[in-house]
């Protein structure tokens, strides 16, 4: 592939690269991850409200990864509340797996930022074949892609996209997080769940995994193979060294 097609390729995967470093650097800071409504099942249930009866007692809260906010109604009028995961929310909340979706974070926009530097080097400057290179670069989107992605087995596939997409559905769903930051400090009421929708913030890390998966194709495109794949022109000559012995 000429020269001048490689700039504008490794140019398009840096550029997508550091908007993807933005988008989740903006994502990371925003309450946008999570839209749930939630209701007030003592109040419900000492009314025994049913249909547009129950509307008196759904609230809604919307929260990201260090603040949110929200509204309770438990037939009373609505009572908005704000708070923040730090301090507020230690003992409520599994800090293990919420630090760890901040970490993974923090990791993705780390090599992502770095993936940018290596394709703009690849593009306008002259690279070693080493980690400055085309192997740098498959390096840094396979670990922002898939740790491994094997054909054939079932051991699980992962990244830092998709590991915090992981890490934080499960402590919304399987650790109902939503509920537990609805029923902090609420001596009588207790808050159920009704419905729970990813918002912006998450679905910017999702796009995020595809734009590192799209950057590995585009690397391919350029020319380049991928690493470890021998050659055909490789493999006749190693076939050729064979028989001679």
């Amino acid at each position: 592939m000429p020269s001048q097609q490689k700039k504008i390729i490794f140019c398009m995967a840096g550029v997508l690269s550091f908007a993807c470093a933005l988008g989740v650097v903006t994502a990371l800071g925003t309450p946008l991850w999570i839209k749930a409504t939630i209701l007030c099942k003592t109040g419900a249930l000492l009314v025994n409200a049913s249909g547009q009866e129950l509307d008196k007692f759904m609230g809604e809260m919307q929260y990201g990864l260090f603040h949110g906010e929200g509204v309770r109604q438990c037939g009373l009028g609505a009572r908005p509340f704000r708070f923040s995961f730090f301090p507020d929310l230690l003992k409520a909340i599994p800090v293990s797996i919420h630090v760890n979706v901040i970490l993974f974070s923090a990791i993705l926009i780390v090599l992502t930022m770095v993936g940018t530097a290596f394709f703009m080097y690849n593009a306008f400057g002259k690279p070693f074949e080493t980690l400055h290179g085309p192997l740098g670069l498959y390096l840094l989107s396979f670990i922002s892609v898939a740790l491994w992605l094997p054909a054939t087995s079932h051991q699980a596939q992962g990244s830092c996209g998709c590991l915090v997409m992981i890490l934080f559905a499960s402590e919304v769903k399987i650790h109902h997080l939503s509920e537990k930051i609805a029923n902090y400090k609420e001596a009588t009421y207790v808050y159920k769940t009704q419905s729970e929708k990813y918002t912006t913030s998450f679905w910017v890390v999702f796009v995020c995994f595809f734009v590192h998966f799209l950057n590995g194709l585009l690397i391919r495109l350029a020319g380049f193979q991928f690493p470890f794949a021998k050659s055909k022109d490789t493999e006749t000559t190693n076939v050729a060294a064979d028989l001679m012995y």
